[in-house]
């Protein structure tokens, strides 16, 4: 008996649990979702996404001995979004693309989109793919994306809730 409660409790909790499933087109137009009401969904990324960003200075001179010294100093800047990172809605554009925050800045945002030889209509990560991997983020920062980073695709929480409310009656019936 207790198995079998634990089991209906079990399934009832699993059962209620919200679904990360890709944000799509379809999606948004079942569910009449217009810019204004997407600001309020919390949007997660599928995959790790990698920006990349660095600067090299070299000098040389020499000593009071005459030795020849060369120095080079390299600084690398990288931006890591691990998967299932949180991220809202900063505003949809004109081409249907939408703008994504993961952190509060001037320009820090990403842009997803859907991909024309794509029909399943998922919001993948954008960036200078021919300029291999370029992106502008923050403050006008040139960044360049990880090629793994372009498999990156928008996902959303989903939580099917049917309600029925039932009333029973039971007719006794008339006599003659």
């Amino acid at each position: 008996m207790k198995r079998i409660i634990f089991s209906l409790v079990a399934l009832a909790i699993l059962g209620s649990c919200a679904v990360k499933i890709p944000y799509t087109k379809a999606l948004k137009e079942e569910y009449n979702l217009t810019d204004q009401s997407m600001k309020d969904v919390q949007f997660f990324v599928s995959s790790e996404i990698i920006l990349e960003r660095s600067s090299s200075k070299g000098s040389s001179g020499t000593t009071q001995d005459g030795t020849i010294v060369s120095t080079n100093s390299k600084e690398q800047d990288r931006i890591i979004i691990l998967p299932r990172t949180k991220c809202v809605l900063e505003e949809t554009a004109d081409n249907g693309s939408v703008l994504i925050r993961f952190e509060t800045g001037a320009g820090k945002f990403i842009t997803f989109a859907t991909r024309p030889n794509m029909d399943a209509g998922k919001y993948y990560f954008q960036a200078d793919w021919q300029q291999k991997g370029q992106i502008s983020y923050g403050d006008k920062e040139q960044y360049t994306a990880t090629a793994s980073s372009g498999n990156a695709y928008l996902l959303v929480k989903v939580k099917k809730s049917n309600r029925t409310k039932r009333k029973d009656r039971v007719v006794k019936g008339m006599k003659v």
